[in-house]
């Protein structure tokens, strides 16, 4: 088994789990359910936007631990001051050491940011989660979801409110995925299967075979600001950056510099 299929089976058993704690219509009736949602797709293409889309990551299956020393809402409240256009936070515990409690402390946090629920979506339950929790956008990983799972998932949160990035890595993955039920499409530089591949050339081969309708991300192995110049040339207006931000002591300071070059 790949890493990627060794966490969508445990992912898997943690939904049934769920759902047997917490049904469908109670998450419905709970939390930030009926609350309205902000669009990544729109604070990604305002032209002051600085385009980031800055992830709280304690750890990874390939790094492992990368900071477990500072809390959610002082990371993301210095992003958002720092410039972010959006936030990332895992909700993995398993692999990436990511919480329920961290997403619900990002959202108290910093109300008037979009805040993307950063983990590994198998079932419509956890899109109705994501809503519950104050999610505005989901994360669809077309590596570990067939085409028509996409579809369900990406129409659900849509119906919701909210905005759907979808997640490929190569061109096979593009285009068995797209449908008008996504709003934003991620290029992973980073190979899933492996968590292999250290620079953006994925972003680079798939940049003209997005449709122009979909706003463009480029996720992982960003290591510079200018990388993110060469990446605007080739169309992208959101970027993905945890790691190099998480390994600093301060994250926040880390992205102002980042900035500043």
């Amino acid at each position: 088994m790949s890493i990627l299929d060794q966490i969508i089976a445990t992912k898997r058993e943690e939904v049934a789990a769920a759902k047997a704690r917490v049904s469908v219509s109670q998450l419905e009736k709970q939390g930030y359910f009926a609350r309205a949602c902000h669009s990544l797709a729109m604070s990604l293409v305002q032209p002051a936007s600085t385009g980031i889309i800055a992830e709280f990551k304690r750890k990874s299956p390939s790094k492992g631990i990368i900071n477990d020393s500072m809390g959610v809402d002082e990371v993301t409240r210095g992003y958002v001051a720092a410039g972010a256009a959006c936030l990332s936070v895992l909700t993995d515990t398993e692999y990436f050491g990511g919480t329920y409690a961290d997403f619900d402390l990002a959202r108290r946090t910093n109300p008037n940011t979009p805040i993307l629920r950063k983990d590994f979506m198998v079932d419509e339950y956890q899109i109705v989660e994501a809503k519950s929790m104050g999610a505005d956008v989901v994360l669809l990983i077309a590596a570990a979801l067939s085409p028509a799972e996409i579809k369900t998932l990406g129409t659900l949160a849509r119906s919701l409110g909210m905005e759907t990035l979808l997640e490929v890595h190569d061109q096979e993955e593009l285009d068995r995925s797209l449908g008008d039920y996504i709003s934003v499409v991620g290029v992973n530089n980073r190979n899933l299967k492996n968590f292999s591949e250290q620079n953006v050339e994925a972003s680079k081969v798939l940049a003209d075979k997005i449709p122009a309708q979909f706003v463009k991300v480029s996720e992982s192995c960003i290591s510079g600001p200018e990388i993110i110049k060469e990446l605007k040339g080739y169309g992208y207006r959101g970027f993905l950056i945890g790691e190099s931000f998480m390994k600093t002591s301060n994250p926040g300071q880390a992205l102002t510099d980042f900035l500043k070059h």
